[in-house]
C-alpha cells in the first residue's frame, strides 16, 4: 500500500512539475545534434504515460541546458529553433512549402495554366505532342521556389543531409499520384552524378531522396514493390553546367551522356526515375531513352520540384524549332532561336 501511495505521490508531483516548468520556460530556440535516448524504462502498458510524464519532467532541463549550450536557427528563415530536432528547419517553414496547383501536363507534368500554353484536348503541352518524351509520365510535389528552391539548396549546397527525410516523404507523396497508372513493381534509379561532381560534393542527392522515400512508401503503398537500384544508370562524361541553356542547348549537352552499366538488370522491367528538380526534362528525356534504349519496358519519372518557366510560350516554341531542324537537316534562321526559357537561379541538371 505504501509503494503505490508513494508513486500516485511522485505521478503527481511530475506532472505538477511539468506544468509549471511550461509555464515559466522562456520559448528559447535550439537544435540538438541527435536523439539522446528515451528516458522511459520498461514498465506496463497502464503505467507508460505514468512514466511518460517523469521524463517530460527530467528532460526539460536538459532541453533547456542544451539551448543555452548549442542555439540554432532555421536554415530556410532565420528563426529561432523552438526545440531539440535533429534538423534546423522550424514548423512553420515546413507548412509553408509550395504544391503542384492547378491542370498539368498528362505526360511531363508542366503547368498549362501559364498564359501562352495553348493545350489540346488531350492534356499535352505543346513540347510534348511536337517531341513526345521517351518516359510515360513525370509527376513532382511542388513547384521549385520559395521554400522548396531553399531547402534544396541547403541540401545540396549546403550539405543539410538531415533536411533529406522530410523532403524524401515529400518525394513520396509525388510518387503516390501514380498509384493506379504504374506497375506496381518498378526499379528505382536515381539520376547518376558524373563521378567528379560526386566526388566534389559528396552525395548523390537524387539518391538520397530516393532512399527516404521508398522508406515513407514502405508504410503508405505496401503493395508496391520499389527496389532501389542505384548504379544501374551511369554518367559518360561531365556534362557542362545547364544553368543558362536554352531548351536545345539542354538537349544537346545531355545527348548520349548516360548509359546502362548492365542492360540485363533493366530488360523487360519498369523504371523510377528519381532526381530533385525537373526543368526542361532535357536530362530525364536522356536517362529515360538510355533506359528504353537497354530494354526496359518503361519508364516513368519523379522529381521533388518543377521548376516555372518564365516564359511557358517560348518553350512550345523552342519544341518546334527543334522539330523544324530535324525536318529540313539545316538549322532555321538563328534570330529566331529562343532565348532560355528559365531564370537562371532556378537551372536545374533535370
Amino acid at each position: 500500500m505504501e509503494s503505490h501511495a508513494w508513486y500516485g505521490y511522485t505521478v503527481a508531483k511530475a506532472a505538477q512539475l511539468q506544468l509549471v516548468h511550461e509555464q515559466r520556460q522562456p520559448q528559447v530556440r535550439c537544435v540538438f545534434p541527435r536523439n539522446s535516448g528515451s528516458l522511459t524504462i520498461d514498465v506496463p502498458p497502464s503505467q507508460t504515460s505514468a512514466w511518460r510524464a517523469v521524463a517530460r519532467v527530467l528532460r526539460s532541463p536538459m532541453d533547456a541546458l542544451s539551448c543555452a549550450l548549442l542555439p540554432a536557427f532555421c536554415a530556410l528563415c532565420g528563426s529561432p529553433l523552438p526545440q531539440l530536432s535533429p534538423v534546423p528547419i522550424c514548423a512553420a517553414c515546413w507548412m509553408e512549402f509550395p504544391v503542384q496547383s492547378g491542370p498539368v501536363c498528362a505526360r511531363c507534368g508542366d503547368s498549362l495554366a501559364s498564359p501562352g500554353f495553348d493545350p489540346s484536348m488531350t492534356g499535352l503541352c505543346r513540347t510534348c505532342r511536337l517531341a513526345p518524351p521517351p518516359f510515360v509520365k513525370a509527376v513532382a510535389f511542388g513547384p521549385y521556389q520559395g521554400r522548396m528552391k531553399a531547402a534544396i539548396h541547403a541540401l545540396k549546397y549546403d550539405r543539410l543531409h538531415p533536411a533529406a527525410r522530410g523532403l524524401g516523404r515529400m518525394l513520396a507523396e509525388a510518387i503516390a499520384q501514380l498509384a493506379g497508372e504504374a506497375p506496381a513493381e518498378m526499379l528505382v534509379v536515381p539520376v547518376p552524378l558524373h563521378h567528379s561532381k560526386y566526388a566534389q560534393r559528396g552525395f548523390n542527392q537524387a539518391r538520397l531522396l530516393a532512399a527516404h522515400a521508398l522508406g515513407s512508401l514502405r508504410k503508405t503503398h505496401p503493395e508496391w514493390r520499389l527496389t532501389l537500384a542505384s548504379s544501374t544508370l551511369m554518367r559518360l562524361r561531365a556534362t557542362e553546367s545547364q544553368a543558362g541553356l536554352t531548351f536545345r542547348q539542354r538537349r544537346l549537352n545531355v545527348r548520349n551522356a548516360f548509359t546502362v552499366s548492365d542492360p540485363a538488370t533493366v530488360a523487360l522491367k519498369h523504371v523510377l526515375l528519381i532526381d530533385d528538380i525537373l526543368t526542361t526534362g532535357a536530362t530525364a528525356r536522356a536517362a529515360a531513352l538510355a533506359l528504353t534504349r537497354a530494354g526496359a519496358a518503361s519508364v516513368w519519372v519523379a522529381t521533388l520540384a518543377r521548376a516555372v518557366a518564365l516564359n511557358p510560350a517560348n518553350r512550345g516554341f523552342a519544341a518546334s524549332f527543334d522539330e523544324a531542324e530535324n525536318a529540313s537537316g539545316s538549322a532555321p534562321d538563328a534570330s529566331l532561336r529562343p532565348a532560355s526559357i528559365y531564370s537562371s537561379q532556378d537551372q536545374s541538371s533535370f
